[in-house]
């Protein structure tokens, strides 16, 4: 079975691993207060080019969108997001448990406006009843988003925008930024990233790491006791140096952005195969993740040697999928997965 249904099948990147070898019986300080989350920290914040920034390393994405929402609001208020973002759809209710409302608003491309952003705050605030209601206080994006969609730089400037001018914190969730900054002809670098959101994290777990999350946070309002959230929140390792250790691997010599482009590098040819196969789907992408639509017999048999995700049924006999590729995604798999379609489909 070849798998094509995420992008974290695989261990880590062997660069990582050599790293947490090589350093597997230093002796450190506890909970991330060791020279490698240090140095780690210091190459992201010159790779964002916000020297002023504080990092953190948290385990995972769930834990990084709960901690960093549950220190941004205060009781009352709750987080926007798009009706498909993961904080609404795919994280079993964390951000309620915090005691804050998710505020999701509709969107067809898993991405949402600073139109929308302005509406639901205007209509809040001019509702005589606003006092009864959750204030929306911060806007959640995912770029990529849950579909592979990316933020333009003219919409995070719009969205950013809005959000300052509104009194709003801008979170990005950067799971799979890698392969989001990799993509062919985006306009978006981690620097523009970092200076229009006001806290974002870089995504490890999806992009060449064994695990892990490196929150970045560029708003002075937010950096107090945050330390203190993540304790509460259990994201404190006591070796939080393999925190360190990975991000620090990532980021020398652009290890994390030449990976990210590999796996862009390998979903580009299997969107030409489906491109060439005349193909249509749910949305269009240039990034790790494709959605296209096909038939449930091509479904059917291709699920004998293939692992994918099932995304939606779009008809009575077509479904839409992903196949989604990573950092270890092996050219002979591509081309395997290629020839397959082609024959399926009697190309």
């Amino acid at each position: 079975m070849i798998y094509f249904h995420n992008d974290y099948s695989e261990g880590c990147h062997e660069k990582v691993l050599q790293r947490l070898i090589e350093t597997n019986l230093k002796q450190t300080t506890g909970y991330g207060c060791d020279e490698y989350c240090a140095e780690a920290a210091r190459k992201i914040k010159q790779a964002c080019n916000r020297e002023d920034a504080d990092v953190h390393f948290l385990v995972g994405g769930t834990q990084a969108n709960l901690t960093v929402i549950d220190a941004a609001l205060r009781p009352h208020q709750g987080a926007l997001c798009a009706v498909s973002g993961h904080i609404n759809v795919h994280e079993t209710g964390a951000v309620e448990a915090t005691g804050h409302k998710v505020l999701p608003l509709p969107s067809s491309d898993a991405k949402i406006t600073a139109q929308q952003v302005e509406q639901v705050v205007l209509a809040h605030r001019n509702d005589d009843s606003f006092e009864h209601m959750v204030q929306p206080k911060l806007v959640y994006i995912s770029n990529p988003s849950e579909l592979g969609t990316l933020y333009s730089l003219k919409e995070l400037e719009a969205l950013s925008t809005v959000c300052h001018e509104n009194g709003l914190y801008l979170f990005l969730d950067g799971a799979r930024m890698g392969y989001g900054l990799a993509a062919k002809d985006y306009d978006v670098t981690l620097a523009d990233i970092a200076r229009l959101c006001d806290v974002f994290y870089i995504g490890g777990t999806k992009v060449g790491a064994l695990f892990g999350e490196a929150v970045v946070i560029c708003n002075s309002a937010l950096k107090e006791d945050f330390r203190y959230i993540i304790k509460q929140h259990g994201g404190m390792l006591a070796k939080g140096r393999l925190l360190g250790v990975q991000f620090d691997a990532l980021f020398t010599d652009g290890l994390y952005f030449e990976i990210s482009a590999h796996a862009v590098k390998m979903a580009d040819q299997i969107r030409a195969c489906f491109d060439e196969l005349g193909v249509q789907y749910l949305v269009p992408g240039i990034t790790n993740q494709i959605f296209p639509i096909l038939p449930d017999e091509l479904l059917a048999e291709l699920s004998r040697n293939f692992m994918f995700t099932e995304m939606e049924r779009v008809d009575d006999h077509n479904r839409c999928v992903r196949f989604c590729t990573s950092w270890a995604t092996k050219q002979e798999n591509v081309d395997a997965l290629c020839a397959e379609l082609k024959r399926l489909s009697g190309k």
